[in-house]
Parts: structure tokens; sequence; C-alpha cells
């Protein structure tokens, strides 16, 4: 098989430790050379790693993309060598008996003659990016979770605020859950506080708002997930404002982006995190190694086969066999279809 490098490593990266595998051209009539240690993956374990590879002049170095783990490792090595994020779907070893050495061997070979590919890893600068904008999404959907516990909670008190109106968390809702919690238990009281558009719908929510809502048992409750939902819009408030401090001298492009239909602002600057800013990366016209894909034919080729005639059916046809009458014990001419 041709070897696509000659100095390569393979990392089976864990969360204590990392094995290494390195196949470096040998001497004589072996033809490479492989070592295979195993490193802890402390910042002090990952520096001795480096130096072994830099001491083995390895160029290219392969890790499989496991967890979170991975990221350590990377961000270690990837200032002195080049290195590969592989994706676990394409690492599947042959069955058998797998450990932390033969995995880190397959790694290496699969790296050194080019059969797999790397991931897409973007700089530093937006991976950073990408930490904040993935935990802003992370807290908005808690935030998205604690309000359906607030809805479960009202409907466990009998408050159906939400078949009048179109979310249970708003400026109204708030306004009367605040007063449910200062012990205002009437309906027609807790129907004036509502706002704007609401307003419309007073006769429902008076019917709506009729409770067995307990302030000594529900109102423990509401109070302290309101709490949280407001230190999550605080988090929220700040995460935006980071983001927006990191992708301020590319603020033309988050503006460019936000002229695309259906793409705002948060979402202009998610695509930033995960894509990065260079796009080039994703071209065609960028080979690199891989396994070769299977060819299918194209669009005109199945066209061809689909309008390749088909032979016309045989018509059956009587072939005489010879058969022995059960009585007179002679031999007949019979036909069959064939």
């Amino acid at each position: 098989m041709d070897v696509m490098v000659e100095r390569c490593a393979g990392l089976d990266v864990h969360r204590d430790n990392v094995v290494a595998t390195a196949r470096v051209p040998g001497q004589g009539r072996r033809r490479f050379e492989q070592e295979t240690r195993t490193f802890k993956a402390t910042l002090g374990g990952l520096a001795q790693l480096g130096a072994w590879l830099a001491e083995l002049g390895v160029t290219l170095v392969g890790m499989e993309a496991t967890g979170v783990y991975w990221k350590t490792v990377f961000q270690a090595l990837e200032e002195r060598f080049e290195c590969w994020l592989l994706n676990a779907h394409h690492l599947r070893n042959v069955p058998g008996r797998k450990t932390d050495v033969k995995d880190s061997e397959w790694i290496c070979q699969l790296v050194q003659h080019g059969l797999v590919r790397p991931s897409f890893v973007p700089p530093p600068e937006i991976r950073r990016l990408r930490d904040l904008t993935r935990l802003r999404t992370a807290q908005s959907n808690e935030r998205t979770r604690t309000i359906q516990r607030l809805e479960k909670l009202l409907q466990d008190a009998g408050i159906k605020l939400s078949s009048v109106a179109s979310t249970s968390y708003s400026k109204s809702a708030r306004a009367m859950l605040e007063a449910l919690l200062s012990g205002v238990s009437d309906p027609d009281q807790l129907a004036e506080l509502s706002k704007g558009k609401m307003r419309a719908k007073i006769p429902q929510l008076r019917d709506a708002l009729q409770s067995r809502f307990q302030v000594e048992h529900h109102g423990v409750m509401v109070a302290q997930l309101l709490a949280h939902i407001d230190t999550l819009d605080v988090v929220l408030q700040n995460l935006t404002a980071r983001i927006e401090l990191v992708l301020a001298p590319h603020a033309h492009i988050v503006e460019l982006l936000s002229t695309i239909p259906g793409v705002q602002a948060q979402a202009a600057q998610v695509l930033i995190a995960e894509c990065g800013l260079d796009m080039t990366v994703f071209l065609p016209h960028r080979p690199r190694p891989g396994p070769i894909p299977r060819p299918r034919p194209g669009l005109a080729a199945q066209a061809l086969l689909s309008r390749t005639p088909r032979p016309p059916p045989t018509t059956p046809t009587r072939s005489p066999r010879l058969r022995r009458h059960p009585r007179t014990n002679r031999t007949h001419r019979t036909s069959r279809l064939t």
C-alpha cells in the first residue's frame, strides 16, 4: 500500500492518559520502525509527548475525536505539528480484541496510508467564540425548561393561563405571578394586571385564573423558578455582550449574514462560531486524503440503463420425456413445459 506520510503518529486519547504510536522510516531491511508509548493526559505529560514526537521528526499527528478529551491534546500539539482530528466513524477497526495500543497503531497506519480525512477544526479564536455561543444556547435551553416546569406547576394549581395566553411566561403572566406570591387570589384583580393585547381577553382570564393556589406550597416553588429565570436572563445578557465584544472587529460580516432571510444577529453569530471566517477550507478544489468513494453511475448512465430494451419473453416449449407405465412397465413419451 502506498505511503502518503513517512513520519506520522496516531493517538488514542483517554481521560487520564494518551497512547501514542509513531511510525518513521527504518534502517536496513526494515522499511518502517514503529514505537508505542503511553503518556499522562496532564499538561506535563503532553509536553513530554510533544518532545518525543519532535525527537522522532513526526510531521503529522492523528487523533480520534473522543468526547472533550481531545481538546487538551490538540491544543498542546497544534503549534508544533499538523494535527488531524479524525471521525470515529472512519476508524472502524476489524472485529476482535481491542486494546489502546492496537487502536493507536490502527490510527497511525490509517494516517500513514492516507485512508482518513481530517475533520474541520477552526482556529483558536473561533473555538473560543464557539464555546461562548454554545454556552449561551445551553443556558437558553435551560431557561425554556424552567418555564416548562413553571407551566406544570401552574397546571397543578388549577391555573389555565396557557389556555388563554399564547405563552405561559410574559410580562402579564409575570405580574400575575408576583401578585399571587403577595397573597392576591381574586381572579378579577389578577385579570386586571394583564397588559397589551391580553386586556382584550379579560373575561377569559377571569375563568382561567380561578385556582387553588397555595402560597405556602405552590408559592415556594414558583418563587424559586422565577428567581432561576431572572438569573438565566442575566447570564444570557452577559454572554451576548461578550460575544458582541469578541465579534466587534467582524461586525460587517455579522451585518452581511443578517441580510439572509431568516437569519438574525444571534444566528449570524452562531454561523461564524461554527463555520469560521475562512470559507476556503470547504472548497472542493482542495483535495484531502481519504477513502476513495465507490464509483456510482451518473444520471446519464442511469438513464441509459433504464432505456436498455429488455429481451423478449421466451414462449414455453414442450420437450418430450420418457416415462415408464406403472402397469405394463413399458416406456412411453410425454411432454412438459420448459
